[in-house]
């Protein structure tokens, strides 16, 4: 008997199971990848897996020690002052901007200036009731809770933070069904401290619980040259003015990212050098290593490039923009374009991403005719 179009063997359904699992993993190994990649990028503000060790050696213990932020240190020092002087827990605080600013170091130091323990810990740690729970329920009086990515904290943990922020009070459910019930836990009066690289994601209700809201700005080429001497002090590195400078004027405006290549060109002046940074050894050493005197790298280059070459200078959506570099929009969004915009080669306009003036001339192009009118 002939076969109807419809009498086609069908799939098993293991083996559409095992192909979806395949699937799944597939897009977990390329997500882990292009984090990956990331992380190791070297003029990334993210953290890396070797800076760690050394961050916790060269951050600064004392408010009077952090240098650069000059708002942000001297409201904090009022709010510290105050709350000392009153013998009371220090208003919540919320710290955004790009990473590698200084946002867990000056969550540290409060601590140490208000002379109360400090309980570091990531939202996306953070997965039941009881996590948040133990946490709370243990914390000393006036003790600094600091959270970091506390955009990424689940909505159901959120609320349960609300009247603890507020009213030092922990609402929890007892059973289920009809004989569940509320009890309420009263906790220490403590400082919270939120860290985030995008204040826009979080809600309005998490936002409003900050008595003080912070931004970190980008660090000047003095500022990091300071940051480069100390830390070069620290690891017993010999390296002039000239030299630091070199560094600093490369490193994004980040102290992370300064102090991650002063340890790369650490590196070159041992090998070559006789161990000294000069201007030229930095210079020699940096463009080994690829980064320029913007502190663009191949990634920045790419981007910008794509841009101009490919979509006439812009304007170019964010969605697009992330297909053509097979990047992700949030990658782009987050980590790329807000030093490229500080920078002046790269324009945010409500049609899309468009190169500016800076760009075309930083490759020698000269733009084309359209793109001309809108300089």
């Amino acid at each position: 008997m002939a076969k109807t179009p419809n009498s086609f063997p069908q799939a098993c359904p293991c083996a559409t199971s095992s192909a979806a699992r395949g699937n799944i993993r597939r897009v977990e190994r390329s997500a882990n990848k292009q984090l990956t990649e990331e992380r190791e990028r070297l003029v990334s503000g993210a953290p890396v897996e070797d800076d760690s060790s050394f961050e916790l050696k060269l951050r600064p213990q004392r408010l009077a020690e952090f240098i650069g932020q000059g708002k942000v240190k001297e409201n904090l020092a009022v709010a510290i002052e105050a709350a000392r002087s009153r013998g009371e827990a220090m208003d919540h605080v919320l710290l955004y901007g790009p990473p590698g600013l200084g946002k867990t170091t000056l969550a540290n130091i409060i601590a140490n200036e208000l002379g109360v323990y400090f309980q570091p810990t990531a939202a996306p740690l953070l997965q039941i009731k009881g996590d948040v729970t133990a946490i709370l329920t243990n914390l000393q009086a006036k003790q600094v809770l600091f959270i970091d990515e506390v955009h990424r904290l689940q909505p159901v943990l959120e609320e349960l933070l609300y009247s603890a922020l507020e009213d030092y009070k922990l609402d929890i459910m007892i059973g289920q069904g009809p004989s569940a019930r509320t009890h309420t836990l009263e906790i220490q009066p403590f400082t919270f401290i939120g860290a985030t690289t995008r204040a826009g994601l979080l809600s309005s209700p998490l936002r409003s619980r900050f008595g003080i809201v912070l931004r970190l700005e980008f660090y000047t080429p003095e500022d990091l040259r300071v940051i480069v001497e100390r830390s070069a002090e620290i690891l017993g590195v010999e390296v002039d003015p000239a030299g630091a400078i070199e560094i600093a004027r490369r490193s994004r405006g980040t102290p992370r990212i300064a102090n991650r290549l002063l340890r790369r060109v650490r590196d070159y002046a041992q090998v070559r050098c006789a161990g000294r940074i000069d201007e030229p050894t930095a210079q020699a050493a940096l463009k080994l290593l690829e980064v320029d005197k913007y502190g663009f790298d191949e990634v920045d280059r790419r981007l910008l490039l794509t841009i101009i070459e490919k979509y006439s200078g812009g304007p170019v959506g964010v969605n697009t923009l992330a297909a053509a570099l097979a990047e992700e929009p949030d990658a782009i969004e987050e980590i790329y374009e807000p030093f490229l915009m500080q920078a002046g080669f790269l324009s945010r306009t409500p049609r899309g991403r468009v190169a500016t003036q800076m760009a075309y001339d930083y490759f020698g192009i000269k733009p084309n005719a359209r793109q001309s009118s809108l300089f």
